[in-house]
C-alpha cells in the first residue's frame, strides 16, 4: 500500500515502446520517496499493460474504446481521442488532490501528446518532459507552447536501458522530485493583489514605472513580453483565476492575428479578463506596427515607415485603413467585457519608436485609429488622452493613478 502522505507523481508514457524504460523512471522516482502513478497512452499495444492507469481507460475517458482505436487507420482521429481522454484523467486526478506533479518522456509524437496533457493542467503543477526530439526545429515552442514545461533534452534515444539513458532519467527524476517535494510559493496572490500587465521593449520604462507604483501600493505585478506567446498565455491564466486585474499595454497581438503577423497571440486575444469581469486599463504600444515574417512581406512593405528594433527584428507602420480595422476589432472586444474598462491614449506617440525624427513617428494616422475607437466604444467606457508619450513619466503615473482608482 502506498504512503497517502507523500507526494504523487503522474508518469505519462507509451509502454508498447518504452515500457522497460518506463518502468526504471517508475521506480527511481518511488526510489526518492515520491508515489508514481503511471499512465500508458499507448494507441497499437497488444495485451495486458502494467500501467495504473491502461490505454483502455485513456480510450474510454476520450469517448471511446480501446477496439476502436486499434481498428481506426486516422492516425490523427485516435490521438486526439487519446489526448482528450488522459488530459480528463490528469484534471481529475488533479481536481482531487491526488496529483502533485506530471513527467514524461518520448520522441516527437509521444512529446506532442504528453506535453497537450501537461498544457491542460494548471500554471504552477510542475510538468516535466523527457523528449529525444526537444532541439528539432520548430518543435520545442510546440511541445512547451503556452505552458509552464521543463522540456529536457534527452539527446540519446530513448531506447534501452543503458547506463546512459539512466543517467538522463535519474537526474529527470530527481528533477522532478525536488520540484513536488520542495517548499514551492503559491501561485495565487492575496485576494485581489495580483496584477497582469503586457510590455515590450519599446514601453518597459512605463511598465517598469507602472510597477514600481503600484508595488508601493502593495500589488504584486507580474509582466508578460507581448510577443504573441506570454501574452497568449497570460489570457488563459487571466481566465483561470488567477488575476484580478490587468494593465495591457501592448495589445498589439490583437491586430497581429488579424493580420496574420509574427506577435499573433491568437483570436481570443484581449478577451479573459472581459469574459470574468476583472478590471482593465487599455493602451497601445506596438499596436501601430507590424510584424511580417519575411515570407508574408509584399512588394509595398519594403515602402513602409519601419524601424529596426535590433538586426533581427523590424517593426512597419501600418496604413491608416489598417489601424482602423483594428479599433474595430478593439471596440468589439472591449464592448463585451463584464467589468470596467479604461482606455488610455497618449498623444504624443505609442512607444519609444513614436517620437519626432523616427521614421515610424505618425500621430495624425494615430489619432484615426482613437478616433475610430472612441466612435465604436460603448459609452460606459471610460476613455483617457493622456498628452505625453508612453514613455514619458507624465504617463506612467496617469496609468497607475487610474490603476490604483479601477483595482
Amino acid at each position: 500500500m502506498e504512503n497517502s502522505s507523500r507526494k504523487a507523481v503522474l508518469i505519462i508514457s507509451t509502454l508498447d515502446t518504452k515500457g522497460v524504460e518506463t518502468l526504471y523512471l517508475r521506480d527511481k522516482i518511488k526510489s526518492l520517496g515520491v508515489n508514481p502513478l503511471l499512465m500508458d497512452i499507448s494507441m497499437r499495444g497488444k495485451g495486458m499493460s502494467p500501467a495504473d492507469i491502461t490505454p483502455a481507460q485513456v480510450a474510454e475517458a476520450g469517448g471511446s474504446s480501446l477496439e476502436e482505436i486499434h481498428a481506426s487507420g486516422e492516425r490523427s482521429k485516435i490521438t486526439n481521442i487519446t489526448i482528450k481522454g488522459a488530459s480528463k484523467i490528469a484534471g481529475d486526478l488533479f481536481s482531487k488532490g491526488k496529483l502533485d506533479g506530471v513527467i514524461a518522456m518520448g520522441g516527437s509524437t509521444g512529446s506532442l501528446m504528453a506535453t497537450e496533457v501537461m498544457r491542460s493542467l494548471p500554471f504552477g503543477v510542475p510538468k516535466l518532459m523527457i523528449s529525444s526530439t526537444a532541439a528539432l526545429p520548430g518543435l520545442s515552442t510546440r511541445y512547451i507552447g503556452t505552458g509552464d514545461i521543463t522540456l529536457f533534452h534527452s539527446v540519446i534515444e530513448i531506447s534501452g536501458v543503458t547506463d546512459l539513458l539512466k543517467n538522463v532519467m535519474d537526474r529527470a527524476a530527481c528533477a522532478l522530485a525536488g520540484m513536488v517535494q520542495g517548499e514551492v510559493t503559491s501561485s495565487k496572490a492575496e485576494a485581489a493583489k495580483a496584477i497582469a500587465m503586457t510590455m515590450l521593449g519599446p514601453c518597459e520604462q512605463c511598465a517598469s514605472s507602472v510597477r514600481k507604483i503600484l508595488e508601493g501600493s502593495g500589488y504584486q505585478v507580474t509582466g508578460f513580453s507581448a510577443a504573441g506567446i506570454s501574452d497568449r498565455a497570460m489570457e488563459e491564466m487571466m481566465a483561470a483565476g488567477l488575476f484580478q486585474g490587468v494593465i495591457d499595454l501592448a495589445p498589439g497581438g490583437v491586430g497581429e492575428h488579424l493580420f496574420g503577423f509574427m506577435r499573433d497571440a491568437g483570436p481570443h486575444r484581449m478577451e479573459a479578463a472581459g469574459n470574468a469581469g476583472v478590471p482593465q486599463i487599455i493602451s497601445t504600444c506596438s499596436v501601430n506596427h507590424m510584424t511580417p515574417s519575411k515570407r508574408k512581406y509584399k512588394p509595398e512593405y519594403h515602402d513602409r515607415p519601419k524601424y529596426d528594433l535590433d538586426k533581427l527584428r523590424t517593426w512597419i507602420r501600418l496604413s491608416a485603413d489598417e489601424l482602423k480595422q483594428v479599433a474595430a476589432v478593439f471596440a468589439e472586444k472591449l464592448n463585451r467585457a463584464k467589468g470596467p474598462v479604461c482606455v488610455m491614449l497618449p498623444l504624443k506617440g505609442w512607444s519609444s519608436v513614436d517620437y519626432p525624427g523616427n521614421a515610424t513617428f505618425n500621430p495624425e494616422e494615430d489619432r484615426v485609429f482613437n478616433e475610430v475607437l472612441q466612435e465604436k466604444l460603448n459609452p460606459d467606457i471610460t476613455v483617457m488622452e493622456v498628452d505625453a508619450n508612453m514613455e514619458d513619466a507624465a504617463f506612467a503615473d496617469a496609468v497607475a493613478e487610474a490603476a490604483l482608482k479601477i483595482f
